[in-house]
């Protein structure tokens, strides 16, 4: 039912700026509009894409393959280098949207006075000092301060986090409560405001500029470019050591740098960027199918080394819908209503059972009046939306919601007992009275409102006695983080007059206890979260008592913390320094857009990965600060969709636990993937040292070397990228933010590898050539076959179906191999021979001994790896 007040009148409302005066103050303040990050050049982007060690390193191997004539290999490389930068390029300019967003959500018209009267003009023309005139439904297009409101209810939950709409008031004693902000929603009431900040100067502006810093590089691209700088560094050392032996031991100049180029191109893991690209891609494409979209390819990896989730409360944790969930009457005490959103159906409860017919009627009548004392409505679900919705303040939706549980149909109480006047409410008063007539033709007044300001003798014939009992009652109930209403009737033989006689000698009929509710995966999610180490935390602006409510309900806060009052910190205490580390904090409550930065940079400053979730414009700035920002695709908002690197397309946070596994495996197969090329490089390094001290002048040919790079670097090193998640990945501690990407025994790993699959194939060679036959055949065919074996070894499940690319290309490998030595055109490229049986049998000992090798240190690996995460 719509609101019915006096009509707003006075100075504020006279005449406001004149034509002049607004174009003057256009020209001096400018439009209102949020300034435009400054465009990055596509030369800049693609020139820092191309600094990372290890593309760098690529492209010298580019220069020395060209240098000698090998134009296939090189062809190769810059396709890699190309793609992979390309890539990175087009994520970058896809995720610098979120001022445009912010751009978007501003009011696209505004009421205003100029010269007396009321006209339209668009959001940008706003100048500061412009008297803005706001009816209910209307987006506020500037800061502004109020000069007359009348029962104005404004919905600041995209700014603030606050779940509950906010009243304001020209008279309210807390100064906020005579001001408007840029963005919020008017959702009940009227209002004359006075603009004072347009565009950046506006707390919408203000948060536009805070989403302009740049992040810093993602834990991968740290790992691989300190990865880059060690192989250049090693591999260009020992390439040139290969090259003084060779020609200490009289080889031609032209044959050994050659060699130590085909080495320096053969060690350096040129697929590496096709390894990661692949592997994000293909968990990008696994996280949509689970309902979470990849913004940026990095952001899949960077979800794995997650140790810190910063969490919104309103819409991520909860189901950002108000539902009523107790009802207390003196007389039968609390119930409990079942049910969830807007959506009228659920039962009444007692101890998990139906309650009595007395208690039932008891509820039914607090509810009845709730509904009459209403001015809510909901709209069923219809094309445009399959639930309900509430039209209006969302408290007194969800009021209206709980009447139809008990059978009152809110269409049909407002036809038997129609409104006849009414007080409204107000941010002094916090009470609300509407008088009704009963089909009877008798008067029935109800209230409700603030317990504080209900439960008084003033208002209520009731006992000293049931009036503490009542407040004692409600305390409890608001300690537990619901919001409380108190709700009283009365009846009268005529309509009071004064209307304000009616707010006396009324009968309190019980309390109702409204809550914006956890979501039903949320305790699991927050649950799994510490089963894989990661540490949530609570970020909001709501009230502290609700804000630790929802902590404890979903476990956020357990055990000694629900306890302890420094694990709940208000963004006052915050802005007068009380808390001088923010990172032993578990839940924060009233924060402002900049505290929820500065407790995510906190977090990053003391080494550790966070992810921020989020759906509202004050979740951007931190959304794009943190490691990684996850936004919700439903109900976020736009700015925090674009300000975020992965949008859960169905709301649930289920999906952020499905993203870190999916990032766990992607890095993992990253190192499986380094343990098995740079095993197989520094294998090729190590037969060409060791194999003249043997007696083998030459092991290798430059080209037999490039061939096995071609082989076991192209699609059996890509296919690894493809391997599917370990059981235990999400049982186990994010790894180390500072850990290297040989650290954790990798490199150990690869070097027994290496000297085993040299020493396997070296054998297999001296043993040919002892008997005359072709022994640099053997050896290429034996450290071809050694660094296959390796890569099916490495698999965490052997015989998965998971991903059959890789024995695919194991085997396209092998077969290409084998027409080195028998196809005419490529033998004679490469200079082989066909090898006796016995050869090939030594070759493929070599790979089975290999393979051998890695199964162990793969089950040494596992074993090592499952140590649990802490609780």
């Amino acid at each position: 039912m719509p609101l019915t007040s006096a009509p707003l009148s006075g100075a504020a409302r006279a005449t406001g700026l004149s034509q002049e005066q607004a174009s003057q103050l256009l020209a001096e303040w400018g439009p209102n509009e949020l300034s435009e990050q400054r465009r990055i050049s596509l030369r800049s982007r693609i020139f820092a894409q191309l600094r990372d060690p290890l593309i760098i390193v690529l492209l010298a191997a580019v220069a020395l393959t060209v240098a000698t004539g090998d134009y296939a290999d090189a062809v190769v490389i810059c396709v890699v280098v190309l793609f992979n930068t390309t890539v990175g390029v087009v994520q970058e300019v896809r995720a610098d949207n979120a001022v445009a967003a912010l751009s978007a959500m501003t009011a696209p018209a505004a009421r205003v006075l100029r010269g007396g009267t009321e006209q339209e003009v668009t959001s940008s023309a706003v100048v500061p000092g412009d008297v803005l005139v706001l009816g209910e439904g209307d987006i506020v297009p500037a800061d502004a301060a109020l000069t007359q409101a009348a029962a104005l209810l404004i919905d600041e939950s995209a700014l603030t986090g606050e779940s509950v709409p906010v009243d304001k008031d020209v008279h309210g004693t807390d100064p906020h409560t005579g001001q408007l902000q840029a963005g919020t929603v008017v959702l009940r009431g009227r209002a004359v405001a006075t603009v004072t900040a347009t565009g950046p100067r506006s707390a919408l502006g203000m948060i536009a500029a805070s989403l302009h810093p740049r992040q810093q590089q993602t834990p991968l691209q740290k790992r691989l470019a300190g990865l880059g700088r060690v192989l250049a560094l090693v591999t260009v050392g020992l390439c040139l050591l290969v090259l003084v032996l060779g020609l200490v031991r009289g080889q031609s100049l032209e044959t050994m740098a050659v060699t130590a180029i085909s080495l320096v191109v053969a060690a350096v893991p040129e697929s590496l960027p096709a390894v990661v690209t692949l592997g994000l891609a293909l968990g990008a494409r696994r996280m949509a199918a689970r309902n979470a979209v990849v913004r940026r390819l990095s952001a899949v990896e960077t979800l794995g080394s997650v140790t810190v989730l910063a969490t919104d409360k309103t819409g991520t944790l909860t189901e950002g819908r108000m539902v009523v969930e107790r009802v207390w009457t003196a007389a039968h005490g609390t119930v409990t209503l079942t049910g969830a959103g807007y959506e009228p159906v659920g039962e009444i409860l007692t101890t998990g059972r139906h309650p009595e017919p007395a208690t039932r009627d008891a509820v039914r009548e607090v509810l009845i009046a709730a509904a009459l004392c209403n001015d809510a409505s909901l709209i069923p679900p219809g094309e445009a939306d399959a639930q309900w919705t509430p039209l209006g303040d969302p408290t007194e939706a969800a009021l209206l919601t709980a009447a139809a549980k008990v059978g009152c149909t809110p269409d049909e109480l407002v036809r038997t007992h129609p409104r006849v006047d009414e007080v409204p409410f107000d941010s002094i008063r916090k009470r609300m009275t509407t008088i009704h007539r009963t089909p009877s033709g008798t008067i029935e007044i109800y209230l409700k409102g603030a317990p504080e300001m209900v439960l008084d003798a003033a208002l209520l014939n009731e006992s000293p006695a049931s009036l503490e009992h009542a407040r004692k009652e409600a305390a409890a109930l608001s300690a537990e983080g619901y919001r409380v209403l108190a709700i009283a009737s009365g009846s009268s033989a005529r309509i009071p007059v004064p209307i304000e006689e009616s707010e006396s000698g009324l009968r309190l009929l019980g309390l109702t206890a409204i809550s914006d509710p956890p979501k039903e995966a949320a305790t699991a999610t927050v649950q799994a979260c510490r089963r894989a180490g990661i540490t949530p935390v609570l970020i909001t602006g709501d009230h502290p008592a609700t804000a630790r409510a929802i902590a404890e309900r979903v476990g956020i806060l357990t055990g000694a913390d629900a306890t302890m009052p420094s694990r709940v910190a208000t963004g006052k205490e915050l802005a007068a320094g009380q808390i001088p580390d923010p990172t032993q904090v578990r839940v924060f409550a009233r924060t402002t857009p900049q505290q929820k930065l500065d407790i995510v940079q906190a977090w990053r400053a003391r080494g550790e990965v966070t992810a921020m979730t989020g759906d509202g414009v004050n979740d951007g700035p931190a959304l794009r600060q943190a490691d990684i920002g996850v936004a919700m695709g439903r109900r976020g908002t736009e700015v925090a969709r674009q300000a975020a690197d992965l949008v859960l397309a169905d709301d649930e946070l289920t999906s952020v636990i499905s993203a870190v596994e999916e990032g766990r495996r992607v890095y993992a197969n990253i190192r499986r993937f380094l343990v098995y090329a740079l095993a197989g490089g520094a294998a090729e390094i190590l037969v060409m040292l060791i194999g003249p001290m043997l007696g083998l002048a030459l092991p290798l040919r430059a080209g037999q070397i490039l061939w096995i790079n071609l082989l076991t670097h192209g699609l059996t090193g890509v296919a690894m990228g493809a391997e599917p998640v370990s059981p235990h990945a999400m049982r186990r501690a994010p790894r180390p933010p500072q850990q290297h990407v040989l650290g954790d025994g990798l490199w150990q790993r690869v070097l027994r590898l290496s000297v085993l699959v040299t020493a396997a194939s070296l054998a297999a060679s001296l043993w040919v050539r002892h008997s005359g036959g072709p022994w640099q055949t053997v050896l290429f065919i034996a450290l071809l076959a050694a660094q296959l074996g390796v890569a099916l070894g490495l698999r965490e499940r052997l015989f998965t179906r998971q991903n059959l690319f890789l024995p695919a290309a194991v085997l396209t490998a092998a077969g290409l191999g084998a027409a080195a030595l028998y196809v005419p055109f490529l033998a004679d490229l490469l200079d082989t021979s066909s090898p006796s049986w016995t050869g090939i049998a030594l070759a493929a000992a070599a790979g089975v001994i290999s393979f051998g090798a890695a199964r162990t240190e793969s089950w040494l690996a596992r074993t090592a790896d499952q140590t649990p995460a802490a609780p």
